[in-house]
């Protein structure tokens, strides 16, 4: 057999078959695990709404995306509205993404219908491995910065010591503990300025306000 001659073009050739084999057997592996990593992201993200709401006995009712505008940058949300055994709601599950040290970090965090941060969980996250990480824990129930079980307030949104404010940042990681702080403040508020908290009308006959829970 005659040997391939050594040329530019033989070497393209190989290149681009090369190149062709590479991406059929890329297309074919995405194709084969994207219904399995589908399904783990929706178990994964099924998990975190009832750690973040607190219990089991939960319904989620609907997930809506949401847009809104924060010191003049567009974000994006996702309101997973949540009723209990008995079919009365109980809050929401947000998942609510800042960029921080490293990169974007996505928190989904768990607000009862008076506006009480009930839980959160890192979804995603780029930060420092044992510093900026430090956020899935440190801010827990138990951890030096602890917010869960805080009342939230749009009017006061939670800030570190450093800002003024009374949570403890993260050591020797004051952008990430920022961010985050921002991430759930963002929440809170895209939570109590629309449909994701009970409703409020003026009744009728008295003129007060009522809630529908």
């Amino acid at each position: 057999m005659k040997k391939l001659e050594s040329s530019l073009i033989n070497m393209l050739l190989v290149l681009v078959s090369v190149a062709v084999i590479s991406g059929a057997l890329l297309a074919w592996v995405n194709h084969v695990t994207a219904e399995p990593v589908r399904v783990q992201e929706e178990l994964t993200l099924a998990n975190g709404i009832k750690k973040v709401m607190g219990t089991e006995l939960l319904t989620v009712v609907s997930d809506d995306t949401l847009k809104a505008t924060f010191d003049n940058k567009e974000f994006s949300f996702v309101v997973h509205k949540t009723n209990d055994a008995n079919g009365q709601f109980i809050g929401a599950a947000i998942e609510s993404t800042t960029l921080g040290f490293g990169g974007d970090m996505k928190i989904l965090v768990g607000f009862d219908k008076k506006g009480e941060l009930t839980g959160y969980t890192v979804l995603q996250h780029a930060e420092t491995p044992g510093l900026g990480a430090k956020a899935d824990t440190w801010f827990q129930e138990g951890g030096k910065g602890c917010i869960v079980g805080r009342q939230l307030d749009v009017n006061a949104p939670l800030t570190v010591n450093k800002d003024g404010g009374d949570v403890d940042a993260i050591t020797a990681s004051t952008i990430t503990s920022r961010a985050f702080l921002k991430a759930i403040n963002n929440a809170y508020a895209v939570y109590a300025r629309q449909d994701a908290a009970p409703k409020k009308e003026v009744d009728a006959h008295t003129g007060a306000t009522k809630k529908h829970e």
